[in-house]
């Protein structure tokens, strides 16, 4: 390439924008890496995970990725900075640098066979920005520095060795009770996905795709103490509660039962013209998970109902045994106009 060419693509390389920068990168990149391994089999790909965004231990920064099967991967250059081991060769032929020390005299009877042979094999992989990369899972990270440490605890380790076990001791402290997992799930903003994934999990377990026929659920005993708490007499030949038990129900039963149950048993549940439910919402539950589940809790609040002298006191415990899902708060609605109770 001639000077004149290689000025007006660098030129042009100022007049684009970072995000077409990046492409015309990660292009080049896989250009380069096709011509010197045409044969290359497809590598990993990390679908989370930017370098402006490492995992931060015990004052040290490793870079993080998540990959198309959930693997969550440490690059094995931040490992190494990490673990206080010098980078470059590892002055034995065929071995890579965690090889190299995982095979020391002093270090190896405190590795097992599982460990050495997820060394021996680190992971190739493609980041988000198409740069290629190497690394572990993050499993094997703390499973170093157990071994490590385990070493330093039986005083077998030479005085060099000292102060990568000083380090693996900051990654523990660093690390708490906190699992590697969920550190790197937040700090690649996997967690987002995780947590939306496990939502439609539970409403896939919990909501039914069809209305199920009505069965008996709540039982007179619930409503029996419900009255009581609230101050108000019981009729069992009276079907008629209070229009507000239906927030009260919302509150200490469908919001306490799953995490995103009641917002979408609320989406399923359609109302009337004036207003009033369809149908009850139990009714959209599932009966292998859902409707069960339902009526566990029913029983366990009504235990606490019985152990409960007011309202109040109840409320209390009940925060206490079952939480609720939601960060909003409840309103204590007092008494309103009766209504038949097709709406719980």
């Amino acid at each position: 390439m001639t000077d004149s060419h290689s000025k007006a693509g660098k030129a042009r390389l100022i007049k684009m924008s970072p995000e077409a920068r990046r492409r015309v990168a990660s292009e080049g990149a896989k250009a380069r890496w096709a011509k010197a391994d045409p044969t290359r089999t497809t590598m990993a790909k990390a679908v989370y995970g930017d370098d402006s965004r490492p995992l931060r231990i015990g004052g040290s920064e490793i870079p993080c990725y998540v990959l198309e099967d959930e693997r969550r991967v440490l690059t094995t250059g931040g490992m190494l900075t990490a673990m206080n081991m010098a980078r470059g060769g590892s002055m034995v032929r065929g071995m890579n640098r965690f090889e190299l020390f995982a095979n020391r005299e002093r270090i190896k009877p405190y590795i097992s066979s599982g460990l050495q042979e997820r060394i021996r094999n680190p992971i190739s992989f493609i980041t988000p920005t198409g740069s290629r990369a190497a690394g572990y899972e993050a499993e094997i990270l703390v499973e170093l520095c157990e071994a490590v440490l385990a070493a330093r605890a039986d005083g077998v380790l030479q005085k060099q060795q000292l102060a990568i076990a000083q380090q693996c001791e900051i990654i523990f402290r660093g690390l708490a009770r906190v699992g590697i997992e969920a550190l790197v799930d937040e700090a690649t903003g996997f967690q987002d996905f995780r947590k939306r994934n496990a939502l439609a999990e539970i409403l896939e377990k919990f909501i039914a795709r069809e209305l199920q026929p009505w069965v008996h659920t709540f039982p007179d005993e619930f409503y029996e103490h419900l009255f009581r708490l609230r101050g108000l007499d019981y009729r069992k030949d009276n079907v008629k509660r209070p229009q507000y038990f239906g927030h009260i129900t919302n509150d200490i039963i469908y919001k306490r039962l799953a995490p995103g149950v009641r917002e979408e048993l609320d989406r399923n549940t359609p109302k009337s013209p004036s207003g009033r439910r369809k149908h009850q919402m139990h009714r959209k539950l599932t009966p292998d998970m859902g409707h069960p589940k339902l009526r566990e809790h029913l029983a366990s609040v009504t235990t606490v109902m019985k152990l409960s002298d007011d309202y109040q006191g109840f409320k209390a415990s009940l925060d206490r045994v079952h939480p609720r899902y939601d960060d909003t708060m409840l309103m204590d609605f007092g008494p309103q106009l009766p209504d038949d109770g097709k709406g719980i």
